[in-house]
């Protein structure tokens, strides 16, 4: 049998073991994986990841960070780690077993703890992602998400997640691979994407298909791509709008419960051995693959091809063919794609870009033909609607006293004469009082505090309302992270109400400034804890010298500036 249709080893005990196991776990140390560690554990255990028997133990990891390769010399460009809290790693021995479980408690592996660390990040974020840099998401992950201590060891593999959605179209590396064997399919190229597919994209697959002579596998990224992205059910119900333009004998449609890191080219090398682990022979690798946009100089993180020159170097060892493809532009004279560098001389190019698509899309602007196709089209209107349907969240953020309480309940006065959405005022006092009544000062809970605000607040904005935030917010990295929450769903302003901490004092009718300086309060922003002042906020208000009515009104025209309330 071809070695790409021959079964492939998985981590899963007999079912008459796992039961068994089940039983015994329960007298385990439990850890609750997050969604990412959910994903690369399925993998892990259905042979995804091979030669990975378990987490990256430290010798791994470090050789992994280091030269792309496992200690005994495999090779393998990302690091896949089990990430923990330091509370819970003390709780931990090495030898142990512990049970894995997901965020509803269900058991779906043991792992023997051999290995117990605290990585370099930085060192991990320069040799992975090529930079130190918070503005790519997998190293804003890495210092601001992911738990301080690594675990590695062995996993043994009881129950694969339950999936409830499209789980006719998910399919493990074995399942893929007895398709392929009863189709009859030898060569079988594979197309990664976390986008809807437009028609650019169906002209380089069937270019890529019909070069490697092999038969098509559409298999997009459903697990956690770039924040920001169409979410997945979005996706896939485009994928299936548009599989009849494919031939169905030699076309197939899976989805890969993945978990990117946009690591740009050791990221396609990482793509490449888990396709190949799933039974392809060829994949396609295009334009920038992988690649997260700019890095905070601006300038892109990776070169447009480093990740087909790093695909190309290791596909003999990995075992896969590489179809390299250009960036794919429509010839209006001509009506069809060409690789832009194979447009005929003096031809008018048209092009429409991802920035361009969300733009026509918020603005309820037509999308061409020539573009996409009417499904898709359709699909996407339906989950994005034009930005002045849309939800959003206005988050105010300033020192006690610096007037975003009363600049907020301004606002949601004029947005509620407006009418059209409902509109929730989450200040900081209200949600101390409702949400957060437990908490106290110190870090941790001002964070916990902020993050509940946004939650609130992305929940607000997914179901059309609009949500007004008004806490303190010191810390730019919770601001950044409730951000992200909200921006799954729609726009996120941020409003800095720029005033100064000695005008704040001058204000201060509770005697709250004249407590701290004497010491009589701990941790009070502006004093004695930091304030990280906003670098690039949507709009700055100065409310020196200014009335509260036209700092608010300023906040209307930006927002009508933005298209999210009518002119």
């Amino acid at each position: 049998m071809a070695s790409n249709l021959a079964p492939i080893p998985e981590l899963y005990v007999s079912y008459e073991s796992a039961q068994k196991l089940k039983v015994e776990a329960g007298n385990l140390a439990s850890h609750d994986l997050t969604p990412r560690q959910i994903c690369d554990l399925e993998l892990l255990m259905n042979g995804g990841f091979n030669p990975l028997k378990g987490f990256l133990t430290e010798e791994d990891y470090d050789s992994v960070v280091e030269t792309m390769r496992t200690k005994d010399g495999a090779l393998w460009p990302m690091p896949v780690t089990l990430d923990v809290s330091e509370k819970f790693a003390d709780t931990v021995e090495l030898g142990q077993d512990i049970a894995l479980r997901d965020q509803e408690g269900v058991i779906l592996a043991t792992m023997t703890v051999t290995d117990k660390w605290v990585p370099n990040k930085s060192r991990e974020a320069e040799k992975v992602f090529g930079a130190d840099d918070l503005a790519h998401p997998a190293v804003n992950y890495l210092h601001n998400h992911a738990g301080a201590v690594y675990l590695g060891g062995p996993i043994t593999g009881i129950q694969q997640p339950v999936h409830y959605d499209f789980r006719a179209r998910r399919d493990t590396p074995n399942e893929l691979r007895a398709y392929f064997r009863k189709m009859g399919w030898r060569k079988i190229v594979a197309f990664q994407t976390r986008n809807p597919l437009h028609r650019a994209h169906q002209e380089l697959t069937f270019r890529a298909a019909k070069e490697a002579q092999a038969n098509l596998l559409i298999h997009p990224v459903v697990g956690m791509t770039k924040p920001g992205d169409v979410d997945h059910f979005t996706r896939v119900r485009c994928y299936e709008a548009v599989l009849d333009k494919y031939p169905s004998s030699t076309t197939h449609l899976s989805l890969l419960n993945l978990a990117m890191r946009m690591a740009g080219p050791r990221e396609a090398l990482w793509h490449a051995i888990i396709r190949k682990n799933h039974g392809l022979t060829h994949f396609i690798v295009g334009r920038d693959h992988a690649g997260p946009g700019k890095n905070s100089q601006g300038e892109d993180f990776y070169g447009p091809y480093d990740a087909q020159e790093l695909v190309r170097q290791h596909q003999e060892e990995v075992g896969i063919e590489m179809v390299d493809f250009k960036h794919m532009v429509y010839v209006q004279e001509k009506a069809q794609y060409f690789p832009i560098d194979e447009v005929p001389e003096g031809a008018t190019v048209l092009n429409i870009s991802g920035t361009e698509l969300r733009r026509r899309l918020a603005e309820g602007l037509e999308i061409p033909e020539w573009f996409s196709f009417p499904e898709v089209v359709k699909e996407l209107r339906r989950t994005k609607p034009p930005r002045a349907k849309q939800g959003f969240t206005v988050f105010f953020t300033g020192f006690s006293g610096s007037g975003k309480s009363t600049i907020a309940n301004a606002l949601m006065v004029k947005l509620m004469e407006m009418g059209g959405r409902p509109v929730t005022l989450l200040d900081g006092d209200i949600v101390r009082k409702n949400l957060s009544s437990e908490l106290g000062f110190s870090k941790e809970h001002r964070d916990l505090n902020i993050r509940r605000i946004g939650y609130v607040a992305s929940e607000i904005t997914k179901n059309g309302g609009i949500a007004i935030c008004a806490p303190i917010a010191p810390y730019a990295a919770t601001r950044r992270a409730v951000r992200e929450d909200v921006e799954n769903f729609g726009a996120f302003i941020e409003v800095h109400v720029a005033t100064s901490i000695e005008e704040c004092e001058k204000r201060d009718r509770k005697g709250l400034y004249k407590l701290a300086r004497e010491g009589k309060i701990k941790e009070f922003t502006g004093i004695s804890d930091p304030y990280d002042v906003p670098e690039n906020p949507e709009l700055r208000v100065e409310t020196e010298g200014t009335d509260v009515d036209n700092c608010a009104h300023q906040v209307i025209l930006k927002l009508e500036q933005m298209g999210l309330i009518a002119g």
